[in-house]
């Protein structure tokens, strides 16, 4: 009997495969994304000393789309561009948390380089 694959599973090992090589720092952090159902959120992290540098989701006054779809992901990612840029952040290292590159998470990146990241 071929038994269905579990997605969360799967997502989960992406994950971990992804996180074991890329790594951010203060120069470079990591430019994070979890995407839920309703919402987006991203972070810019220094993995060095475990702080959060910069971060954005659906739920700033600054977007205007309150949903996790296309839309609010190019939104998401303009904004987290401005505000790295704010402090001086262009070069980032994108870690998509497993998620493939593919619909939401290909709009946020797109936007973000747009915007003026670099990765």
């Amino acid at each position: 009997m071929v038994s269905k694959t579990d997605r969360k599973f799967e997502t989960r090992r992406r994950h971990i495969r992804v996180r074991r090589k890329i790594s951010g720092t203060a120069e470079r952090p990591r430019l994070c994304i979890y995407r839920s159902n309703r919402n987006l959120f991203a972070q810019l992290i220094d993995d060095v000393t475990g702080t959060t540098l910069a971060c954005a989701s659906t739920l700033d006054k600054e977007i205007k789309t309150k949903f996790a779809n296309k839309e609010a992901a190019k939104e998401v990612g303009a904004l987290i561009a401005k505000r790295a840029i704010e402090k001086s952040i262009e070069n980032v290292v994108f870690d998509r948390s497993g998620y493939q590159y593919h619909g939401v998470i290909k709009e946020f990146a797109e936007a973000a380089r747009e915007a003026g990241l670099k990765f």
